[in-house]
Order: structure tokens, then C-alpha cells, then sequence
């Protein structure tokens, strides 16, 4: 029966949430409109709260429908089917929430209804033209999930549409076919996309959707103070944002990458995808913006910069919303959202608050404070005002390329036709310009932090800079020497990278002395950036390729140049060198539920669910013993993960396991496993394998007639028939007083080892025979005892052979790649330390009625 009760519910709330955003948005602008009338302000913005509050209540219950929807697998509803299935664990059916548009939108306006709050709580006296500009963006945005159509116009997607109104065309749905149902309930969904189902996915695109609503409070803090004229004024409030906004947006940013680097098989974590891009823009422009906002404090002369780009901040986040979800880009990115129709709602959404915000700042342009002081080259302001210039180039650079399809997209409404292409090999393109701009960053981040702290003049400028130059010249020399570093752009890059983490430490170690730690944060955050830079450059300029093909043969010739080259075939069981490594192939795995590692694929039966199988053997782990022989196993059939066993020349031994999965629609997807040290990562991935879903082929059965203790040749092999033992009844063969059943003992002598094989012969009610044959994977052998002649004493067994079981494999070493990640973690640090100061700092004007 179809549970119309709950979507109903949910298009409800979603309704509410609209009309009460907008309501609360107009309330708060009658409350700034009426600020010299005391009584009527606060009337106002009493109703204006108690009407968010009624937004903020229903949003979350929206969220709350929606995942109850997804929890107890209602797959009548549209959303439900396309994004999640029966087996998927708990925190896989949270990814399935913002898989689709209509979730993470969902999931973008319940950040807002949060930050809502806590604006709310902590400035009264922006509270009305900050909440009125916040409620008309929530109002923008739950109308992209509003779901209903007015004079034949389409607003919103909706996430409660039921199945059989999203997809009426299926015979099942339409009247007159043989199979008409329209209570027709699937019995599983469609399932989530196999490279989503990534711990990672959890928590990226919840830290992702935080940045982007955070961006809005410095923009309505801008807007707000163009609006009430306090020019200045909305800097202090809107600073600690800004920080908090470019630590999380960043944060996010880099959890993506490094989910790109643990799931895809690229063996990096930026592709320069344009989806990456749309958001790696904006976050340039608001470090950028943060920087101006800063140097403001000092210097009048960045107050328009700052205004500038906070607003431009806001728009491009708005700008990636429409690339990444109007369809736009068609197949220029691999993880872009489809187009649900909502292209006209989102550019109207982009133009209505660039025009707003651009006409605003234009009326008001003339009555901004400026200075006509010249900035002078020893000064801070001019410095910052360098670093910005770079950061805003940079992001420039990579919208422009990006926004390609936008160019073709507006040349053709207009009738003619661009045919502008994406570089083909975009990471050669983006790098060779960002690189520059990653080196003068660099440079410049290092060098203005003397500015900051010391005045500096033509005298002591030498004085200043002596002794970290000194010392990134050694180091650089040393690291360039030991290193054997020969690409004179990839010096230069270590040296300026060195250059900021030296300079910065002095300014770190003088602070320390001055026991001023709470004005380390840019310093530490520049560390940090010195650090992501020397992982960004040895990590990608010097990985290599250990998997090399050293027999001289191609794999396929429908592999590329390089698959054949730089990767090595593994049979299963035999080892093979591959650089300073021995490896081996140990076969394949399955996850099973309630168990701490992988239980090899061998020791397990299927079944005719693919979700349960039977124990072969007992499976231990760690000496505990999880499942004996018989039982039955529930599994996460999807991913295979393939065993290599390392042996390094000193003589360690690990494993890693690479995952794979053959997907119908979108072939083999697999993905890394990575053997982790602090000096390098090993980075492995399958690149070719048997589809496990196809039936393996065996050759012709050929018998073998032989007598107790005698041998017989298969191939190169030889049998040895040992004797028979009588079965015992046990969880896998129940046998009955009237059965009988033996066990065939074979040793079968292989070139480094004997494998042991055991055939099963069975009679059930004194009539019934059943054969159970045993294969060894090592030999890609399979034997069957066919018949027992008591009066001869012969044993009559059947042999088939097929293919050895293999995988293609790639291996790379990438250096430092640890660094980079612990540059993040610094600067993530140093964004929190400058958070708390500039907020204390602001609570501390606050308190005396300043703010």
C-alpha cells in the first residue's frame, strides 16, 4: 500500500518553510524601515523571529521526513527509489540524503536555519538588516524544492514526488498496459552511486554546504552596512565569519580532495574538475576578502576592495550552484548534478542578487570612506593588497576556463555558434598558470608578515629578511642536492614554499617570546600553507610508478600505451618482483557484516540471495573464531577487494586490498588502497580484472581411472590419490543414518607446493548420488569424483582446468604526500586561532555598546 500520508506531510512543510522565509524576510525589513520608532521596531522584530522560528521548525522537520522516508525504505517516493537500497548500512542512507539535488539543497537551507539562530542569539543590533537579507535567501533557495507549478511554470524539484508521478510513461504506471498498477511499490531501490559509498561522503558534503552558507553572513553584513550607511561598522561583526567561512569552506574543499584520493583511482586529489573549480574560486576570492577585510582595520583605502569581494565572494558561490545543477556543463564533469529543470530558477537566482547587491553598492559608492594617502611599498596594506591581487588572478584564471560551456550555452540563445572546447589535458593547462600564482603566494605570504609586525623601512628591511633568506637558501640547496631535484620551476616552488614556512616560524618564535599566542593564527596559517605547498609539489611532480611492465608484452591491445606500460599482471599465488618489492596476489574478499576485516571469497558459498552466503570453513580473525563452517553470512556483495601481499627487501610483509566493482552502467570502478608511511604513501589500484560476475569457463571434463595410492597427470601436475575417508553429518551436508558419503584425499604436487583437494561422493537413500567436486584456484583446477567400482577397487575421477585467477595492477609511490595533509591540519589551526581573536575582539566592543 502506498504511503501517500508522509510525502504529503513533507510538501507541506516544504511550503511553510517558503512562505514563512519570505514573511520573516519582510518582517525584518519593516523593523530596519521603522528603526526610529522604538515600539514598532521591536513589534516587528518579535514577529520576525517568532515567523523564522516557525521556518527554522519546519525545515527540520522536512529534513527529519525526508530521512524517514529514506530509512524505512519507502521506494514509492521517486527520491527514496533513485538514491538508496535495502542493504545500505546506516551511514550510507545518510549519504543517500544529499545525493540528489533536492537533498543537499535541503541540506544547504538547514545550515542556514542553524546559522539563522545563532545570528539571532549574538548581535541584536544587525539582527534586522543581517536576518532580513538571510530570510530572503532561505526563500530563494526552498523554492528550488518547492515542487509545484504555477500558470504552467515549474518552481522547485520536489523530493516528495511520488514514483509513479515522476516516471508515468513506465508501462506499469500507464493505463491500458498488461501490467497497469499504480500502487505499484518497487521491492528495492535504485541504490546509491558505488563511489559515494566513502566514510567521507558522510562528512564532506555536510562541511562542503556549511562553507557555502557561511559565505552568506559576511555578504548580508556587507549588504546590511551599505544599506544603514555604517560603511565601516559591519566589518568587525562580519570578520570572525569570514574566517570561520574560509576554514570550513576550505576544509571542505580538502575533504573532497582527499575523498578523490582514498575512492577514485586518478592517484591524486584534484583533477581541476570543473565542479572542483566552481568552488575553489570562491574560496580564493574569500581568503582573498579576508586578507582586505583585515588590512580595512589599518588603512581606509581596502574598505571598497573588501566590499568588492565580499559581495563577489557571495555571487560565486551562487555561480558554482548554477554550473554545477543547471546541466550546463553536459559531460564536462563527472560529478556534476543532472539538470531537474531548474536552469531558469538558478539564473534567476545568480542575476537577482548580483544585480541587487552590484546596484546597491553602485548607489552608494560615492559615500564609502576612502583615503587619498598613497599606499607605499613598505607598507603592510600594500603587501596584502599584492597577495589579494595574485589570489583574485588565480581564481580568474580558472573561471574563465571553467565557464567555457556558459559561453558556448549564451552564444548559442543567441544564434551562433562558439564551439569553445575544454583543454584536453586540463591539469597541464590549470597547472602552468596556478603554479606561478601558487609561487607568488607563497613568496608574498612569507614576505608580508614582516610587514605586519615590524615597521619597515628601506633600512631595516635587509635586516629583517637576512637570516630567513639564509636559511631557505641552505635548506632549498641541501633538499635540491639530496634530492637530485633538476626542474628549475619545481626549485623554485621548493624554495618559496620553504621560504613561508621559514619566515612565518620566525615571526611564530618572536611572538611566542612576546607571549602574544593568540596573534599567531596568520602565521601559523601561512606554516601551514608552506607545508601544502611541499606536499602539492612532491607529491604530484615526483610520484612514481613502481608497477612497471618489465616483460616486454602487452597486456591487450585494447589497452592504452600506458596501462600496457605501468602496470604488472599478478597470477594468483605467484609471486612477482616489482621494483624493491615482491608481490603476490592472494585473491578476492568480500566485506561481511560483523566482521572486523575481509573473508576471502574462496572460503564462502553462494547462495540464491547475493546478499547471504555460507561458510565453506570456519572464518577467524585474530585468532577469534566469528563464523564457523555453515553459517550463514550476510555480505555487501557490490565491491570485491582484491589481496596483494607486499615483501619489501629488509623483509616486511603486508597487505593491501584495492577495491573494485563492475558496475553495468558505468564499467569497472575501483578504487585505491594506500600503505601509509610518514616519508611516502604506496598507492595501489586494480586496473583490470576477471568480471566476477561471469561465469568462469572449464575445459572438457577428462576421467581418470586409478586404484587406491596411484597417480595420474594433469598438465604439468601430478595427483596423488592418498585414500578416501568416510563424511561426517555437519552444518553444510546433513546426512541421515541411511546416507553415505566419503572424502576423496588428493595431494596435487605444484611447482612450490602441494595443494591438498578433497571431492566429495554421495548416496542418499541407498539411490540417490550427488557429486561435490573441489577446485584449487592456485592451479585453476577442478575435480570431481565421478564413481566408486567396489568389485575393481577403481576410483573414477573427472578433471577440469580453466584460466588462473589474476588482476592488472598499478602501483605508485607518491613523496610527502603526508606533509600536505598535515599542512591542512596546520592550517586549519591557524584559521581557528584568528577566529577566536577577532570574535573575542568583537564581543569585547560589543559588550561596551559599540557594536
Amino acid at each position: 500500500m502506498i504511503n501517500t500520508l508522509v510525502g504529503n506531510l513533507g510538501h507541506f512543510l516544504v511550503i511553510v518553510s517558503f512562505v514563512t522565509a519570505l514573511v520573516s524576510s519582510a518582517a525584518y525589513f519593516q523593523a530596519v524601515q521603522t528603526q526610529n520608532d522604538l515600539l514598532k521596531n521591536k513589534s516587528w522584530v518579535r514577529f520576525a523571529r517568532i515567523v523564522f522560528l516557525i521556518h527554522g521548525l519546519s525545515i527540520t522537520a522536512v529534513v527529519g521526513t525526508l530521512f524517514y522516508m529514506i530509512y524505512n525504505h519507502l521506494y514509492e517516493y521517486h527520491y527514496v527509489w533513485s538514491h538508496s537500497s535495502d542493504h545500505l548500512p546506516v551511514y550510507y542512507m545518510i549519504s543517500c540524503f544529499w545525493e540528489g539535488q533536492e537533498g543537499s539543497f535541503l541540506l544547504w537551507i538547514f545550515w542556514h536555519v542553524v546559522l539563522g539562530f545563532v545570528l539571532m542569539a549574538t548581535n541584536k543590533f544587525w539582527e534586522a538588516p543581517v536576518m532580513s537579507i538571510f530570510a530572503l535567501v532561505q526563500a530563494f533557495l526552498a523554492s528550488m524544492i518547492l515542487g509545484v507549478v504555477i500558470f504552467q511554470i515549474k518552481i522547485g524539484s520536489d523530493p516528495f514526488i511520488l514514483l509513479r508521478d515522476a516516471m508515468p510513461d513506465i508501462p506499469v504506471f500507464t493505463k491500458g498496459s498488461p501490467i497497469y498498477n499504480p500502487n505499484f511499490v518497487p521491492e528495492d531501490g535504485n541504490g546509491l552511486n558505488p563511489l559515494l559509498q566513502n566514510y567521507w561522503m558522510v562528512i564532506h558534503p555536510p562541511t562542503l554546504f556549511l562553507g557555502f552558507a557561511t559565505t552568506l553572513i559576511p555578504f548580508a553584513y556587507c549588504i546590511a552596512g551599505l544599506w544603514l550607511r555604517k560603511y565601516k561598522d559591519w566589518i568587525r561583526p562580519a570578520l570572525p565569519w569570514a574566517l570561520f567561512s574560509g576554514a570550513v569552506l576550505g576544509l571542505g574543499i580538502l575533504m573532497g580532495g582527499y575523498w578523490a584520493y582514498e575512492t577514485l583511482n586518478f592517484e591524486g586529489y584534484w583533477n581541476w574538475d570543473p565542479v572542483e573549480n566552481a568552488v575553489y574560486v570562491p574560496w580564493l576570492v574569500l581568503v582573498a576578502t579576508i586578507h582586505t577585510m583585515i588590512a580595512f582595520k589599518k588603512n581606509n583605502a581596502a574598505l571598497k576592495s573588501a566590499i568588492i569581494l565580499t559581495i563577489a565572494t557571495f555571487v560565486l558561490i551562487l555561480y558554482a550552484t548554477f554550473l554545477t545543477r543547471s546541466g550546463v556543463l553536459g559531460n564536462a564533469s563527472v560529478h556534476s548534478f543532472t539538470d531537474l529543470g531548474l536552469s531558469g530558477q538558478l539564473l534567476i537566482y545568480l542575476l537577482s542578487f548580483t544585480f541587487l547587491s552590484a546596484g546597491l553598492l553602485i548607489f552608494r559608492w560615492k559615500d564609502i570612506p576612502g583615503t587619498n594617502q598613497e599606499v607605499s611599498m613598505y607598507s603592510r596594506e600594500f603587501w596584502i593588497f599584492m597577495g589579494a591581487t595574485v589570489l583574485c588572478l588565480a581564481g580568474f584564471q580558472v573561471l574563465l576556463t571553467t565557464s567555457i560551456p556558459v559561453f558556448n550555452a549564451i552564444a548559442e540563445s543567441m544564434g551562433f555558434l562558439l564551439n569553445m572546447a575544454l583543454p584536453v589535458d586540463q591539469v597541464a593547462h590549470y597547472t602552468k598558470f596556478q603554479f606561478w600564482a601558487a609561487v607568488l603566494v607563497a613568496f608574498l605570504s612569507g614576505t608580508g608578515q614582516f610587514f605586519w609586525w615590524k615597521k619597515i623601512d628601506r633600512e631595516n628591511l635587509f635586516n629583517a629578511m637576512v637570516y630567513p633568506l639564509i636559511f631557505t637558501l641552505l635548506i632549498s640547496a641541501a633538499w635540491i642536492a639530496l634530492g637530485n631535484l633538476k626542474n628549475f620551476q619545481f626549485m623554485l616552488l621548493l624554495s618559496a614554499s620553504i621560504y613561508t614556512v621559514v619566515s612565518n616560524s620566525s615571526i611564530l618564535v618572536g611572538l611566542f617570546k612576546k607571549k602574544s599566542f593568540k596573534l599567531s593564527g596568520g602565521a601559523i596559517a601561512h606554516i601551514g600553507l608552506g607545508m601544502m605547498l611541499l606536499g602539492i609539489l612532491f607529491s604530484s611532480g615526483y610520484s612514481s610508478v613502481i608497477s612497471k611492465n618489465t616483460t616486454g608484452r602487452l597486456y591487450s591491445t585494447e589497452f592504452t600505451n600506458e596501462m600496457n606500460e605501468d602496470n604488472v599482471l599478478l597470477w594468483y599465488n605467484q609471486p612477482t618482483i616489482m621494483g624493491d618489492y615482491q608481490v603476490t596476489y592472494k585473491g578476492a574478499h568480500l566485506q561481511a557484516k560483523g566482521f572486523p576485516h575481509y573473508v576471502k571469497k574462496s572460503a564462502l558459498i553462494p547462495t540464491e540471495d547475493p546478499y547471504w552466503v555460507l561458510a565453506l570453513e570456519n572464518i577467524d580473525y585474530q585468532g577469534k573464531t566469528y563464523f564457523e563452517k555453515g553459517d550463514s553470512i550476510e555480505i555487501y556483495p557490490e565491491n570485491t577487494f582484491y589481496e596483494v601481499e607486499y615483501r619489501s627487501e629488509n623483509g616486511r610483509v603486508f597487505s593491501l586490498f584495492p577495491r573494485a566493482q563492475v558496475n553495468p552502467q558505468m564499467g569497472l570502478l575501483a578504487s585505491p588502497d594506500i600503505r601509509r608511511q610518514f616519508s611516502k604513501d604506496l598507492y595501489t589500484h586494480v586496473s583490470s580484472i576477471i568480471d566476477p560476475a561471469q561465469e568462469r569457463e572449464w575445459s572438457e571434463m577428462e576421467e581418470h581411472k586409478i586404484a587406491l595410492k596411484d597417480t595420474f597427470f594433469v598438465n604439468d601436475y601430478v595427483v596423488h590419490f592418498e585414500g578416501v575417508t568416510r563424511m561426517n553429518s555437519d552444518k553444510l551436508i546433513q546426512l541421515t543414518s541411511s546416507d553415505v558419503g566419503i572424502e576423496a584425499n588428493l595431494k596435487v604436487f605444484g611447482r612450490d607446493k602441494i595443494h591438498p583437494l578433497h571431492p566429495k561422493f554421495l548416496i542418499r537413500d541407498q539411490q540417490q548420488v550427488a557429486r561435490i567436486p573441489d577446485a584449487s584456484e592456485d592451479l585453476g583446477m577442478r575435480i570431481t569424483l565421478l564413481n566408486i567400482n567396489p568389485q575393481s577397487g577403481e576410483f573414477t575421477f573427472g578433471v577440469e582446468t580453466t584460466q588462473k585467477d589474476y588482476i592488472i595492477m598499478k602501483a605508485v609511490e607518491k613523496p610527502l604526500i603526508n606533509v600536505l595533509w598535515i599542512g591542512t591540519l596546520v592550517l586549519m589551526l591557524g584559521f581557528g586561532l584568528a577566529i577566536y581573536r577577532r570574535y573575542t575582539e568583537f564581543v569585547k566592543m560589543r559588550n561596551k555598546g559599540l557594536e
